[in-house]
């Protein structure tokens, strides 16, 4: 794992909470409009609306080829879904993972929701998913490890019963979308680079209630349970200070 983490300016950092502000309206504007019939698609034209309308742009959108504004997982989606005609029907689970740039600068969160009524075992998978973000949220502190992140969050998930994906990680976010480190969601505590005051990362936890083991479709972009099995995801950026960690998206 590299160590060179980029340390955001005091200018940096106030940049970073307008983006974060305005993501999670953009994110509680989405989560209360999902319903049954609506199609992923719907999803993405709304966040578009919004996007421009809070004068910033789509972060993902050519993204390394991809095609949408937004990412949109559906039950056994764990990543990476793009927006299309499929409909949303009672019981599934949406997952919407959204990036935006504001004046130069990346914010990224992510939730999952229950289209009700939901199966009670899948409400689980969500609120443990929801839960552990928090988890590592906590471990996010001054003179703490990187690891002590993905230690945390893989013991309590695992705990649960489930399984935290580990193809996919969380990472460094700031003047780029991706930056170091990159944060997984398992591990050892204890190792990895010093957490220092200043740090922005993107914490994504992904829970799976099988295995973790995922794969690609044939889009080269959708990643699904191996299992088919549903799988969650939920993502804050936060910021590290003397004290404990802000959470920017929210």
């Amino acid at each position: 794992m590299k160590n060179h983490i980029r340390i955001k300016s005091p200018q940096e950092v106030d940049i970073l909470r307008k983006a974060g502000k305005i993501l999670s309206l953009i994110m509680g504007h989405l989560k209360s409009s999902l319903t049954a019939g609506m199609t992923t698609k719907d999803i993405e034209a709304q966040a578009q609306v919004l996007m421009q309308k809070y004068g910033v742009k789509a972060a993902f959108k050519g993204y390394r080829g991809f095609p949408g504004s937004i990412c949109i997982s559906v039950n056994e989606g764990v990543v990476h879904g793009i927006p299309g005609p499929r409909i949303l029907r009672k019981g599934d689970i949406v997952s919407i993972d959204v990036g935006i740039i504001c004046d130069d600068y990346y914010s990224d969160t992510a939730v999952t929701v229950g289209i009700d009524p939901v199966n009670p075992e899948v409400q689980k998978l969500l609120d443990v998913t929801q839960a552990v973000l928090y988890k590592g949220i906590e471990q996010a502190r001054c003179g703490r490890n990187l690891s002590d992140i993905s230690h945390a969050v893989q013991t309590y998930v695992e705990l649960q019963g489930f399984s935290v994906v580990r193809d996919f990680v969380g990472h460094g976010i700031g003047r780029q979308l991706h930056e170091d480190p990159e944060i997984p969601n398992y591990g050892p505590p204890h190792e990895g680079p010093i957490l220092k005051e200043g740090m922005v990362l993107a914490i994504e936890p992904m829970v799976n209630m099988g295995g973790w083991r995922t794969r690609v479709l044939s889009d080269g972009w959708t990643v699904v349970t191996e299992d088919g099995k549903p799988s969650a995801h939920f993502e804050h950026c936060i910021l590290i200070t003397s004290h404990a960690a802000e959470i920017l998206t929210i």
